[in-house]
C-alpha cells in the first residue's frame, strides 16, 4: 500500500476516463475520478447517444413517407419537438445514474468538480487536495467556434440537442460528420436546412468515392448543401439571424449550428503545474503507453488527438488499466477500426481509402455497386445505394469497404471482423451471402471496376 491517497486518480468521467477507472479498481487499485459537468462523457450527453436517438426520430419522417407504397394510408403526420426532447433527457438521466453506479460497484470515488493539477503527484478539486501515485486525463474535446463578427449568435452540438423552439430553418457550418449528420437530422424533422462548407467536398479524410455519392444522395433528401461556401458576418435580423457569406449572398436562419472542430478540453487544468508537454495542435503528447513526458502522469482518449471514437477511447482505457495495474502487455491496435456517420443514407467505412490503399499498396483492385435499396423499389424513395472493395493484389487482402445505404454501419461491424481476421477476396467470393439483403452484395462483387 501507497502513502499516496489514491494509486489512481481519473479527472474526467466521459467512456475513457470511467473504463480505466473501473478496471483500475477491478485490479485492487484505489481509485477517484472528479468530473464537473455529467457522467458519461460527451458521447453519453451530447453525443453519440442523443445524436442517435435525433437519427431515430428523423427517419421516421421518411418512413412514413415510404409505407404509402406498401399499402398503409397516411396524412402528413405532425412532430412535436418538446417530446423529442424531453423524452431524449429523461434517457441521458437514465445513463447518467448507470454511469455513476458503474463507479460505486467497484468502490471508486466519485468527486464532482473541476480537477487541477497541482502537481505530479497531486490534484486538487475546491479546495480540497488528494496525492495519487498516478494521474489519469480523460477529459475529452469541446467544440470550438472561430471568432468573426457575429459569432457569439452561433450554438455548437453542445445545445442543439436541448433548443426551446424547433429551428425552422437551420443553418449548420462544417464539413465533417458531426456537421452532416445534424443537417440530416434536422432536415429529416422537418426544418430547412442548408449546410455550408469552405471546401470542394464535404467529409475530408473519407473515401473519395463515399463523399461524393454521399453528396448526391443528401442533396436528394433535401439539405442544401453549399460547398466553398464560408460565413464573414452573423447579425441578428427581424425574423431570425441574417448570415453574410463568401459569394457575397445573405442567408436567413432561425439557428446557426457552428460544427468546425473540437480542441482538447484542458481549461483550467493545471498542465503547467507539473510542466506536462502538448502536441502544437493543443493535444497531450502522450507515448504508446499513453504516459506523459512526466512518469506519473496519463492521458488518452480524444485528448490526445487519436480517433475521436467512442470505442477507441474505452479500448484505451482498458489497455491504461491492464498495463497499470496489472502488469498485462496491453495495447490497443488501431488498424482497421470501423467507423460510422449517422447522415440519411448511412455512411460505413473500415480500412483504406482508395487514395491511401494505392500509397501504402501500390497494385490494388476495385470492385464497386450502386443500386436501388429493395425497399425502395417499391416506397417510391429516389435513393441509391454505394458499395466498394478495395484489394491488395499482392496478398489478395480485402484492406478497404465502404458503403452508402441503410444500415450502412450494423454491416460494416460485422465486415470490420473478418478484416481484422485477415479475410482475402477469395475468402469474401467464398462466403455465401444471406439473401435477399444489402449486405450479400459485398460477396458477390465478382467483377474489378475498370473505370466509370
Amino acid at each position: 500500500m501507497s502513502n499516496y491517497d489514491y494509486d489512481l486518480f481519473v479527472i474526467g468521467a466521459g467512456s475513457g476516463g470511467v473504463r480505466a477507472a473501473r478496471m483500475a479498481a477491478s485490479f485492487g487499485a484505489r481509485v477517484a475520478v472528479a468530473e464537473d459537468r455529467y457522467m458519461g462523457g460527451t458521447c453519453v450527453n451530447v453525443g453519440c447517444v442523443p445524436k442517435k436517438l435525433y437519427v431515430y426520430a428523423a427517419e421516421y419522417g421518411k418512413g412514413f413517407s415510404d409505407a404509402r407504397g406498401f399499402g398503409w394510408a397516411s396524412g402528413e403526420p405532425a412532430f412535436d419537438w418538446a417530446t423529442l426532447r424531453d423524452n431524449k433527457k429523461n434517457e441521458i438521466s437514465r445513463l447518467n445514474a448507470i454511469y455513476r453506479n458503474l463507479l460505486s460497484g467497484v468502490e471508486a470515488d466519485l468527486i464532482d468538480g473541476r480537477a487541477t493539477i497541482v502537481d505530479a503527484h497531486t490534484v486538487a478539486v475546491g479546495e480540497q487536495q488528494y496525492s495519487t501515485e498516478r494521474i489519469l486525463i480523460a477529459t475529452g474535446g469541446w467544440p470550438h467556434i472561430p471568432e468573426f463578427p457575429g459569432s457569439e449568435h452561433a450554438i455548437t452540438s453542445n445545445e442543439i440537442f436541448d433548443l426551446e423552439v424547433f429551428p425552422q430553418r437551420l443553418a449548420v457550418v462544417g464539413g465533417g460528420y458531426i456537421a452532416t449528420e445534424f443537417a440530416g437530422i434536422f432536415n429529416g424533422l422537418g426544418a430547412h436546412v442548408t449546410q455550408l462548407y469552405r471546401g470542394p467536398l464535404f467529409l475530408r479524410g473519407f473515401d473519395t468515392d463515399i463523399r461524393a455519392h454521399a453528396a448526391q444522395e443528401i442533396a436528394k433528401t433535401g439539405v442544401d448543401l453549399r460547398f466553398e461556401t464560408n460565413v464573414t458576418s452573423i447579425e441578428q435580423g427581424i425574423t431570425g439571424y441574417m448570415l453574410t457569406l463568401t459569394d457575397g449572398t445573405v442567408l436567413e436562419a432561425d439557428a446557426v449550428l457552428y460544427a468546425t472542430g473540437r480542441k482538447p478540453n484542458l481549461n483550467g487544468l493545471g498542465l503547467e503545474n507539473a510542466d506536462v508537454h502538448c502536441n502544437d495542435n493543443g493535444t497531450i503528447a502522450v507515448d504508446e503507453h499513453f504516459r506523459t513526458n512526466v512518469p506519473s502522469i496519463f492521458a488518452l482518449g480524444d485528448v490526445t488527438g487519436g480517433m475521436e471514437l467512442t470505442p477507441v477511447a474505452l479500448a484505451e482505457g482498458m489497455a491504461f488499466a491492464r498495463r497499470e495495474f496489472a502488469s498485462m502487455d496491453a495495447t490497443p491496435e488501431y488498424e482497421f477500426i470501423p467507423t460510422a456517420v449517422f447522415c440519411q443514407p448511412n455512411i460505413g467505412t473500415v480500412g483504406f481509402t482508395e487514395e491511401e490503399a494505392q500509397a501504402r499498396f501500390g497494385d490494388i483492385e476495385l470492385y464497386k455497386s450502386s443500386f436501388k435499396p429493395m425497399k425502395h423499389t417499391i416506397s417510391g424513395r429516389d435513393e441509391r445505394s454505394f458499395m466498394k472493395l478495395i484489394v491488395d493484389k499482392a496478398s489478395d487482402k480485402v484492406v478497404g469497404v465502404h458503403m452508402v445505404g441503410p444500415d450502412a454501419g450494423e454491416i460494416m461491424q460485422g465486415i470490420a471482423i473478418a478484416m481484422k481476421a485477415g479475410a482475402t477476396k477469395a475468402v469474401f467470393d467464398n462466403t455465401i451471402g444471406i439473401h435477399p439483403t444489402a449486405a450479400e452484395e459485398f460477396v458477390t462483387l465478382r467483377d474489378p471496376w475498370t473505370g466509370d
